[in-house]
């Protein structure tokens, strides 16, 4: 289906204004509502594109620029040495509350979208992959997909470096889909293990996909990109939130209720 992809809403949050890029189906109805989490270089020709593509899949889609106390509106940091490192510094530099508190202003800005169904989901790449697993303790997020969490492991986000997110995996409550590269040397086979324990230790419902793939797989531009890898992905992720958010609306019986869908 076709899409809108030039929507932009500044969230107001308790650390300032929020840059959130919106994209969603042309057709009228109403669909589930997805929060998407970028990379540490912000909304991205390839997040876009990834935002682009789900919508197009009957989601109402948000993305918000992770760091927006810091950065002017619009910031896109480049695929580069310097952009990584600038990523990197303002990933520990901002407020684990202020993540939270930026979770909070989409989901609700979602639920409250007159395009949107209130029914909602989180996805994430990289740190916004450890960002989407925070996301998913909201109790109105109904499935979660988190690409290669950085930092997870190792309790590395935000200020501080000492985030409390594995500790609270018992607070998710939706379905959780973990995809990670073998090869990601951000989150080596240990990492992945004591993330494995922690998930099963809380008795979550979640499915767990390693594939041979390094990191930033997902990604279409670069040398790490894996195609074949990425469209499988895709598909998982796109078959967890059509069948935990719906396809959108029902249709209507003439009674007026609602048509049961299994």
């Amino acid at each position: 289906m076709t899409i809108k992809d030039n929507e932009t809403s500044d969230l107001p949050t308790p650390f300032g204004p929020m840059r959130t890029h919106v994209f969603r189906p042309t057709a009228a109805g109403r669909y589930p509502g997805i929060l998407l989490y970028s990379e540490i270089f912000q909304v991205t020709g390839p997040i876009r594109r990834t935002a682009a593509l789900l919508a197009g899949h009957g989601f109402v889609v948000a993305v918000p620029e992770i760091y927006h106390e810091f950065l002017p509106p619009g910031t896109v940091l480049a695929y580069d040495q310097a952009g990584a490192d600038r990523g990197n510094e303002l990933k520990t530099t901002k407020e684990l509350a202020s993540y939270d508190a930026d979770a909070r202003a989409v989901l609700d800005f979602l639920k409250s979208h007159p395009a949107c169904t209130g029914k909602l989901g989180v996805i994430g790449i990289c740190i916004g992959g450890h960002l989407a697993f925070r996301a998913a303790m909201n109790p109105d997020v109904l499935a979660g997909v988190c690409f290669y969490a950085t930092d997870l492991h190792k309790r590395g986000l935000g200020k501080g470096k000492c985030d409390d997110s594995l500790l609270r995996a018992r607070d998710i409550k939706g379905e959780l889909m973990m995809v990670w590269g073998r090869q990601d040397p951000h989150v080596p086979r240990e990492g992945r293990v004591a993330v494995h324990a922690a998930l099963a230790d809380a008795d979550l419902h979640f499915t767990w996909h390693e594939f041979n793939g390094q990191h930033a797989f997902l990604r279409d531009e670069g040398a790490r990109y894996d195609p074949e890898l990425a469209l499988k992905s895709y598909g998982l992720a796109l078959e967890l939130f059509k069948r935990r958010l719906s396809e959108g609306d029902l249709r209507t019986t003439d009674t007026g209720a609602k048509e049961s869908r299994h």
